[in-house]
């Protein structure tokens, strides 16, 4: 039976860093909130089975890796060596419930009420929350859809979680497979492949496009597809998959080069299939609040992240734009503080995109490829780790800093990096790039030595007047 309707000054569907950010800074602004998760554990797609997940798993595997090629070149001798991976999936457990019980607690600390159960709405300013033993009605000022996304699996790949899957089955597999093949070379592809690769499992990437990330900067793809290809994996690029069988023990794929009939076949222990993600919005009773999806299931906003319905407000997977965890939360703060009055921004071209394969490819702002389509005229500067002090001694010497900026102004319009802790270096980056910032700017900027960063600062320089000290 339905309790007494509740009333909130926001509802927000959906507990993932969008929707879980959200909350909070609602709460900071002191709106009667609450958070509805169809899971038993917040956090959504990212803290469960993505983001959190996975990295816990990269670290691990070059951990392995690292001990396995390179222990032995800084004097550490180590015998017997294997792979324990019911340890790693259960250390990877261990960072993923300890994550989600932080968002609980700072739930509860922020006095943010939270419902368990599926979230639906009954009419513009009421949402219905189906609970394994009840069901709440909740009445909302405003309401914010956050529901993220799911793995896109079309009927021909025979998706059936065991020998074929996604990103979710392949974050629990514990026994290490001999072969595996990857069908997408993006950014899950490319991360999940490069794990397996590193303990040893041979991986083939399927890629119908002729790159590696496509839309990234080329001269990174090809940098990172170089290190891979040491891991041993095998590309298989402008190829297109036709069929998708499994049993009980494998997987074959059946894929060919496009444009040509002559087909190639792989049998491995599982095929991966990831070729993106597609927004869920299914079973939300969008039509009743007056809501409709486009034909890619994706709920239209505009520049306020409002619906066609004025009061609704729609964030993350489920709107335009990159499918990234991080942009999710910066547009759950706009959100919460557009609904208290305040005038928040986003810029959306300074919203980095990270791999997490190791070396790390980072990036943040526009590429070579988008600049001439615009007709703006720009110069470049690079940097490889290889000439820098604090890789030699790390033995991380893979990748380069890529720095372009506008010819005539010499204002900062790309940044891209493939190199180690890319993730974190690309920070710097957004925070001139934030305030129009110029290579010179970077190029004066003391960087401690001895640093990755110092790359960063190379690269400024060669963009300036061509004038790198180290190489």
């Amino acid at each position: 039976m339905s309790k007494p309707k509740k009333e909130y000054d926001l509802v927000i569907i959906g507990s993932g860093p969008g929707g879980y950010v959200a909350a909070l800074r609602a709460a900071q602004l002191n709106m009667k909130t609450a958070l509805i998760e169809k899971y038993p554990t917040l956090g959504g797609t990212c803290l469960n089975v993505g983001c959190i997940p996975s990295k816990a798993l990269l670290d691990s595997s070059e951990h392995y890796h690292k001990a396995a090629e390179s222990f032995s070149d800084h004097g550490i001798d180590l015998k017997q060596l294997k792979v324990n991976m019911p340890q790693m999936i259960k250390r990877k457990d261990e960072v993923v419930s300890q994550t989600c019980k932080g968002v609980e607690f700072l739930m509860k600390k922020n006095k943010v009420d939270v419902f368990y159960g599926w979230g639906s709405f009954v009419d513009a300013h009421t949402v219905k929350v189906k609970g394994d033993k009840e069901e709440a009605l909740l009445g909302a000022k405003k309401i914010i859809i956050a529901t993220g996304s799911k793995p896109n699996t079309p009927p021909s790949f025979n998706y059936d979680k065991k020998r074929v899957i996604t990103s979710t089955e392949a974050l629990n597999i514990e026994k290490l497979p001999a072969k595996m093949v990857v069908v997408g070379g993006g950014v899950i592809g490319l991360e999940l492949g490069s794990v397996f690769a590193r303990l040893g499992t041979e991986v083939h990437v399927i890629e119908y496009m002729d790159t590696i990330l496509p839309g990234m900067d080329p001269d990174c793809s090809k940098e990172l597809m170089k290190s891979m290809k040491k891991l041993g994996v095998k590309f298989h690029l402008s190829h297109g998959v036709n069929k998708v069988e499994s049993t009980a023990r494998n997987v074959k794929v059946e894929f060919s080069e496009k444009d040509k009939d002559k087909a190639q076949k792989l049998t491995a222990d599982y095929c991966l299939v990831s070729i993106g993600r597609k927004p869920y919005t299914e079973g939300l009773g969008l039509e009743n609040a007056g809501l409709k999806t486009d034909d890619r299931g994706r709920i239209s906003v505009n520049e306020y992240l409002q619906t066609e319905v004025e009061h609704i407000y729609a964030i993350g997977d489920v709107v335009r734009g990159a499918m990234l965890a991080h942009k999710a939360e910066e547009e759950g703060v706009f959100a919460a503080e557009k609904i208290a009055g305040q005038k928040p921004h986003i810029d959306y071209n300074l919203i980095p995109s990270v791999v997490y394969t190791w070396p790390e490819f980072a990036a943040v702002g526009e590429t070579e490829d988008q600049l001439k389509e615009r007709g703006i005229e720009y110069k470049v500067g690079k940097f490889p780790f290889k000439a820098l002090g604090r890789s030699r001694a790390s033995g991380d010497t893979e990748g380069l800093v890529k720095i372009i900026a506008d010819k005539k102004t010499d204002e900062v319009l790309g940044v891209h990096i493939v190199g180690a802790r890319a993730a974190d270096l690309i920070a710097q980056s957004v925070a001139v790039m934030e305030y129009r910032g110029s290579a010179e700017d970077i190029a004066r900027m003391s960087h401690a030595h001895p640093t990755y960063a110092e790359a960063v600062k190379e690269a400024a320089l060669a963009a300036t007047e061509n004038r790198a000290l180290h190489i």
